[in-house]
């Protein structure tokens, strides 16, 4: 298996810059593992094929305003940070720039308010080019940080709250989880006349959903951990599914990471509640253990969420529905369409 295996040819012009209004008016790509078939529909049409006594699991992690800029205390130059997890109190993994400037030991401060600002220090270096960095206020980084979008969207979004999911609850992520975002609370409720059962858990989105690949073997590929967290209610609602052959559905990669990531540590199913660190890398010839189907937007070339996918749906039969969907101008990427696979 070679990292150009998941590539594919997108224009630029399917690339979502906006979200569609409503929520729930996305496309949906449907895609039969079993027939091989795929069929146009709308978002809103999900619950027509829901079967009564599904189980949905959502992930409820709220993006955080990683984005912070400052300048550095001794010149006063611009720099930036991105925020990529919370390694303890004060202390967090980071990207910067510049990087030449930021530098172990380099301090700074973010914020004009005094009342608000962060202090911050380079504790030290990776090899990965992230920096290490304590911060001193952490508190105040909902005041002074700015909602982090992913590289591709280059219009401003004048709404933040629609880079977040209608039910996003525990902070802590960098990214949204983007399938989540065509849910409208209508659509939730029929959800749940049709039947379904909604459960949720929780994984801060970290930097491997839009870190690309460097090299030509993707198992040099490095993932890095992402904080889970499984309510025990949530993994009993998922064991007696399995127990009575009911479909269990992700509703996005990540909390298809999570589950995955939790029956293979515990040996599962059945699964317990709890919470730690995933990473998980899914690639094609993955054993599913308690994942049946998958709601989930269309991804990035050469990505580890590509491969997830593909894992999933068949590597050919996925390349068939994204060649479906560039020639049918399906929109792409974080505020595009999705496929429902089945």
């Amino acid at each position: 298996m070679k990292t150009s295996d998941f590539d594919y040819f997108l224009p630029k012009d399917l690339i979502a810059q906006t979200p569609v209004e409503p929520r729930d008016h996305s496309r949906l790509l449907l895609v039969n593992r079993e027939s091989g078939g795929i069929l146009d529909g709308y978002f809103y049409d999900l619950p027509d094929h829901i079967r009564k006594g599904d189980v949905l699991v959502f992930n409820d992690s709220r993006v955080i305003p990683a984005r912070l800029y400052g300048k550095l205390k001794d010149s006063g130059n611009v720099i930036e940070l991105l925020l990529l997890s919370r390694l303890k109190q004060g202390n967090w993994r980071a990207l910067v720039r510049p990087g030449r400037r930021m530098r172990t030991g380099a301090k700074f401060v973010v914020g004009q308010d005094p009342q608000k600002i962060v202090l911050g220090e380079v504790l030290g270096e990776e090899k990965s080019g992230a920096r290490i960095v304590n911060l001193e206020g952490e508190e105040n980084i909902n005041d002074v940080g700015v909602l982090p979008l992913p590289p591709y969207i280059r219009e401003r979004v004048p709404d933040p709250e629609r880079y977040q999911t209608i039910y996003s609850k525990e902070e802590g992520s960098i990214a949204a989880p983007t399938a989540g975002l065509h849910f409208t609370g209508r659509l939730m409720k029929r959800l749940k006349e049709k039947g379904a059962e909604i459960v949720f858990v929780t994984l801060h989105v970290g930097w491997d959903s839009f870190r690309p690949l460097t090299s030509e073997n993707p198992f040099e590929h490095q993932m890095h951990s992402e904080y889970w967290d499984l309510p025990e209610k949530s993994a009993q609602a998922i064991n007696l599914a399995k127990r009575e052959g009911r479909r269990v559905i992700s509703i996005g990669t990540t909390a298809t990471r999570l589950l995955e990531n939790v029956a293979l540590d515990q040996a599962g199913p059945p699964i317990l509640g709890g919470y730690g660190w995933a990473d998980i890398f899914i690639t094609p010839g993955h054993s599913f253990r308690i994942l049946d189907a998958l709601v989930t937007n269309f991804h990035l070339p050469r990505s580890t969420l590509l491969m997830l996918t593909s894992a999933i749906a068949g590597k050919e039969l996925l390349q068939q529905a994204y060649k479906h969907a560039v020639r049918a101008k399906y929109r792409f990427y974080s505020f595009g369409d999705a496929m429902f696979i089945t």
